[in-house]
């Protein structure tokens, strides 16, 4: 595998730190068949709560979320007051990147880690998992 330079790293990893939480930008996909295009056929989800969750359903609550007027409300959206620190990106194959961070939600902290792949089409998610972080 060859490796990237310092700044292609680093390009990458500014990408899909604008992508993160995912399903929380527009701009990216709020349509269904936008929001298809942006995941695997194969994408999973592990939620906080340890549960796993397929495509279709994700799919389904994410377009339901954006269906609301309520959720799409421009002027403070909730994601704006979430705080997103400590972001790694490792290439883990040609094109593969994992993703993690984490996210602060108020009280609520959780570690995230998203594969994502670089297609012909733009960035696709392979897989998703939100860990809570409990108070130590």
């Amino acid at each position: 595998m060859e490796t990237l330079s310092a700044d292609a790293h680093q390009n990458i990893l500014e990408e899909l730190k604008q992508r993160e939480p995912l399903f929380h930008h527009p701009q990216f996909g709020r349509t269904r068949a936008e929001l298809e295009k942006m995941t695997d056929v194969n994408f999973c989800e592990v939620g906080a709560s340890g549960r796993q969750y397929s495509r279709e359903f994700v799919l389904d609550e994410v377009a339901k979320r954006y269906e609301n007027p309520q959720y799409m409300g421009v002027d403070s959206p909730p994601e704006n007051l979430w705080e997103k620190k400590d972001f790694r990106c490792l290439e883990i194959a040609v094109n593969n990147y994992l993703l993690t961070y984490t996210l602060v939600q108020g009280p609520r902290v959780t570690r995230r880690a998203t594969i994502w792949r670089f297609t012909d089409f733009g960035w696709k998610i392979l897989y998703h998992q939100g860990t809570v972080v409990e108070n130590t």
